[in-house]
């Protein structure tokens, strides 16, 4: 497992995160069968959130692991979101308490290894959420902080009154939907790619030493299902699967090698819960794609080089 240095935190992790949306419909035996799957390839690093199927993937998930004595929770990095609500966002300094309260219930554990704020909050007090973090931090109850879906001045205005540092940023990022790429080479045109939808969240992350944690690796733009095998990315498909021979692995791990190619040093959010496809995921850094490779796949995708 390709491992690299998370945010500002000295943490030396590994590059695939287990993405836990989609693990509500297991049951304990499978989801303990999927936790010692993914821990053995390396993935010790899972990604929860309060609203992941009304809870269930937080409290199987804890039933899973809480029960199993060859399993340690100082084996495992747990990360879990809060701040969506039915019908509305709250990041307020009483709801992330309330929430974090109940997400360690869940997940059977005393303690987060990181907590984002799942998403912004246009009502937003940064000095509630600074109170918040510093209740979770000195109570133990959270070691590191994050956000996701965030624009650089979004966490510009937390850091003027949060004290911790910003350790990650979930962003949507794949082949197809890689405008966080697009903005950055179509500067000063006219194009579609060049319409600048997050603030240049890229090079803000890189000039901070925020981790992009990359949810979506394998979904097409406005969320219309999976791009690999679909015949809206035809071109995408055939150049991945010319890959997908040339290195002896699947178009998965092509997909994912592309990601972790970037210098930015990105985390991929694997959300799946096949441990076959999970193995294919993990196998993407196992290849350094060259540049030319990378390109081609990337203006298969649709993009294009002004």
């Amino acid at each position: 497992m390709k491992e690299l240095i998370l945010g500002k935190s000295g943490k030396r992790v590994p590059s695939v995160i287990v993405g836990c949306m989609r693990l509500g419909e297991k049951d304990p035996d499978s989801m303990n069968r999927f936790i010692h799957t993914a821990i053995e390839q390396g993935a010790w690093y899972f990604d929860h959130a309060d609203i992941y199927a009304g809870g269930a993937s937080e409290e199987i998930f804890g039933e899973a692991w809480s029960k199993d004595p060859s399993l340690h929770r100082e084996d495992m990095f747990l990360q879990s979101k809060c701040g969506i609500r039915k019908g509305y966002y709250d990041l307020s300094k009483d709801y992330i308490l309330e929430s974090v309260d109940g997400i360690l219930r869940r997940l059977q554990t005393d303690y987060l290894d990181m907590l984002l704020l799942h998403r912004p909050d246009a009502l937003v007090d940064p000095e509630e959420v600074a109170e918040a973090f510093d209740v979770l931090e000195q109570s133990g109850k959270v070691r590191l902080f994050g956000v996701s879906n965030h624009k650089p001045m979004q966490m510009e205005l937390l850091k003027k009154y949060v004290r911790q540092d910003i350790i990650a940023d979930q962003l949507q990022f794949s082949i197809p939907a890689s405008n966080l790429v697009a903005n950055g080479l179509e500067v000063n045109m006219e194009t579609a790619g060049s319409a600048d939808r997050d603030g240049s969240a890229l090079d803000y992350c890189r000039i901070q030493d925020i981790t992009i944690q990359a949810w979506s690796p394998f979904q097409m733009p406005g969320w219309k299902g999976c791009f690999l095998g679909n015949d809206a990315y035809a071109n995408l498909n055939k150049e991945l699967e010319k890959l997908a021979k040339q290195y002896n692995v699947t178009s998965t791990t092509i997909a994912a090698a592309w990601i972790l190619r970037h210098p930015a040093q990105m985390q991929i959010v694997a959300g799946t819960a096949r441990e076959s496809r999970l193995a294919e995921i993990i196998a993407g850094g196992d290849i350094y794609l060259s540049r030319e490779e990378w390109y081609r796949l990337y203006l298969a995708a649709g993009h294009i080089l002004p």
